[in-house]
């Protein structure tokens, strides 16, 4: 693994570089495109993005969970969590850099 991580100023960036737009509106592009997703998140909307994956917004139950320190138990409250399924093009991708790296 090289450690690195993918940002928006890289997304911008290739935006920039690969489409021809200026720097300023390939920033407001991938700013636009995370804010759409994420409003969608919000309001518990899935988000699919063909060949790559599914973000979908799954409710938990409030259950008891266990201080593990002192093993005391602890009402763990309703909550809404974010999951992100990877297509099985991604699945198939990451699997294929892996056997080449070798």
């Amino acid at each position: 693994m090289s450690g690195k991580t993918l940002t928006r100023a890289d997304l911008s960036e290739a935006v920039y570089q690969q489409v021809g737009l200026s720097r300023a509106e390939s920033a407001e592009l991938v700013e636009r495109v995370l804010e759409l997703m994420s409003d969608a998140l919000v309001e518990g909307e899935s988000v699919k993005l063909s060949s790559f994956g599914s973000f979908l917004v799954r409710s938990k139950n409030e259950r008891v969970g266990r201080n593990p320190k002192t093993g005391e138990e602890v009402p763990i409250l309703p909550r809404r969590v974010l999951v992100f399924k990877p297509s099985n093009v991604l699945k198939n991708k990451i699997n294929k850099s892996l056997l080449s790296s070798k």
